[in-house]
C-alpha cells in the first residue's frame, strides 16, 4: 500500500465551499470507514486542505480525487500530490506497537 499526501487549493473561501461541504465530508467519512483516509483538513493559514491517503497505487488515488465532491464542483483550484513514506514520529510508534501486539497470542 502507498501512502500520498493531497494538498487542495481552493479558488473559493470557506463561505463558498459551504454548499458542497456536507458531500465533501459524507465522502471523508466513507473513505476513513474503509481505511483509505488516514487524516484530513483545512491548512489554517491559507485557502487549502490537506489529506493523507492510503491505497494501492496512484491510480487508485485518482479515482478517489476525480469523485471528490469539491473536485467535481469545480471550487479546487489546484491539486498538489506527493508520495509519502513515513517512518518516524509517534504516530508511527504507535501504528508499530499495534501491529506488533495484534500478531502476539496472548497465554495466561
Amino acid at each position: 500500500m502507498a501512502k500520498f499526501v493531497v494538498e487542495f487549493k481552493y479558488n473559493v473561501d470557506r463561505a463558498g465551499r459551504q454548499h458542497l461541504h456536507p458531500a465533501h465530508a459524507e465522502n471523508l467519512y466513507g473513505l476513513a470507514e474503509r481505511g483509505v483516509l488516514l487524516l484530513a483538513g483545512p491548512l489554517s493559514e491559507e485557502n487549502a486542505g490537506l489529506l493523507v491517503y492510503e491505497v494501492d497505487d496512484r491510480e487508485e488515488l485518482q479515482k478517489i480525487l476525480d469523485e471528490e465532491p469539491y473536485v467535481r464542483g469545480g471550487i479546487v483550484a489546484g491539486t498538489r500530490i506527493q508520495r509519502w513514506e513515513p517512518g518516524k514520529g509517534s504516530w508511527i510508534t504507535a501504528l508499530n506497537r499495534t501491529e506488533r501486539d495484534s500478531g502476539r497470542e496472548d497465554t495466561p
